[in-house]
């Protein structure tokens, strides 16, 4: 497992809309597995194993991650910023912050980032539900002319919290949601094809999960893959506030979460089960009684109809910038998802498939 390639993704900043970053990550690390790679218009990265190969498996996790966009630049030089995705915005009040400006120079994109802070006011520590129009970021700015010499309307802004490694091989970062996600396909991908896995892998980095869910759509009608495997985090029920008794009991350090739902395909339920207790990954589970609330959702709508397993990787914290997960979760997610892949050849009907 590259940790060196989790932390790279984790650094990135890939607000919604705004993906690029770390889809370059994602390109290039899979040039060391894929035999093709490809982008889309909608901010898709894919890298494929065997793209000739009668039977193709998706798999798919989302790239971007909530933050914030620049919507207005104040005569003080203080910027207004509206919500891309499911911000809870009392989180950021006080909070480092980073803002990345983009611009085109000799005709290449450009990235750079801007440091600030949450601004703090008596109002804001008293107000109960802090709304992301109450925001207010600070780049040190004079005036409205000097903060707009380095940040536009439209940049992305987003907590500027590093990679912090805590005890049990436990990891806290922003964006975990979804570039842990990301960082097991890839790997998956890598360790099947290494292994000598003959169907067709196509791995997306998808775009736009937490705002349209336009990514996950495209990538299901242009690949009308036989299957797809949906990676994505959920919440940890062993923390404080966690329930187990709303979707299930889930556990850092316990395994891949697999979902009961309606939106799920039991057939590929069942397969992944039964390649746990072959190879000795404790599994997990979880229920959605309707939506599963990821690109799964919107995966099995595509064309025909995509059969759809959800793999999910416990996290505490969710939508903050102080998210917890277990590497241990992500080694064994590899593990279950790279053997999946091997053993594709024969689809995954049960060896008595149900009427």
């Amino acid at each position: 497992m590259d940790q060196a390639l989790l932390i790279r993704l984790l650094e990135a900043v890939t607000v919604s809309g705004n993906e690029e970053a770390g889809q370059e990550i994602a390109l290039e690390y899979g040039k060391c597995f894929a035999h093709a790679q490809r982008t889309d218009a909608v901010g898709n990265a894919f890298s494929v194993v065997n793209p000739d190969a009668a039977r193709r498996v998706l798999l798919c996790a989302h790239m971007d991650e909530i933050g914030f966009r620049v919507t207005h630049i104040c005569e003080d030089g203080m910027l207004r910023v509206q919500k891309a995705g499911g911000v809870r915005a009392g989180l950021y009040v006080g909070s480092p912050m980073q803002v990345v400006h983009e611009c085109v120079e000799d005709g290449r994109a450009v990235r750079r980032r801007v440091c600030g802070v949450g601004v703090v006011t008596d109002e804001l520590l008293k107000k109960g539900d802090v709304a992301d129009g109450d925001l207010f970021i600070d780049i040190g700015a004079a005036n409205r002319a000097e903060a707009a010499a380095v940040v536009s309307v439209g940049d992305s802004a987003c907590a500027d919290t590093r990679v912090r490694e805590l005890l049990n091989r436990r990891v806290t970062a922003r964006a975990l949601d979804d570039k842990a996600g990301a960082f097991v396909i890839l790997e998956a991908a890598r360790l099947a094809a290494g292994r000598g896995a003959s169907c067709g892998i196509v791995v997306n980095t998808c775009a736009g999960e937490e705002t349209t869910g336009r990514g996950a759509y495209f990538a299901g009608a242009q690949t009308r893959p036989d299957c797809a495997v949906v990676v994505d985090v959920t919440w940890a029920s062993d923390c404080p506030g966690g329930d187990p008794g709303s979707n299930g009991e889930v556990r850092l350090g316990g395994g891949p979460v697999l979902c009961h739902s309606g939106m799920v395909d039991k057939r590929m339920n069942r397969r992944l089960a039964q390649i746990a207790a072959e190879k000795g990954i404790s599994l997990q589970y979880e229920v959605a009684a309707g939506r599963t609330y990821t690109d799964g959702d919107t995966l099995l709508k595509t064309g025909p109809g995509v059969p759809v397993a959800l793999v999910s990787i416990p996290l505490r914290y969710m939508h903050s910038s102080v998210e917890i997960a277990s590497l241990d979760d992500l080694q064994a997610c590899i593990e279950l998802i790279a053997e999946f892949l091997l053993r594709m050849d024969g689809g995954f009907d049960d060896p008595a498939p149900m009427p």
